[in-house]
């Protein structure tokens, strides 16, 4: 399944995403470049704030070593919120 398609639903290219995804930033006023991997970083810590095993997110991310998932999990000091009530 193709995440992003274009009007005709074919596929868009890997050229034309980073553009999007580039201007998007742009639009928004972000004052760092924004770039299409940002979306994959993005859910790699989405995924880990809802305490999603690691493991999962490895899998989902398509990493074959673990290290590259273990950023994820480095998250905000709010995830230990609760974890004694």
């Amino acid at each position: 399944m193709d995440v992003f398609t274009g009007n005709r639903h074919t596929p868009l290219s890997e050229r034309t995403i980073s553009h999007i995804v580039h201007q998007a930033g742009l639009l928004a006023g972000f004052d760092f470049p924004v770039h299409a991997h940002l979306l994959r970083h993005a859910c790699g810590y989405y995924l880990a704030n809802k305490g999603v095993d690691t493991r999962i997110i490895q899998d989902y991310l398509g990493h074959a070593n673990i290290q590259n998932t273990v950023r994820y999990t480095q998250l905000s000091s709010a995830r230990f919120e609760g974890l004694w009530n």
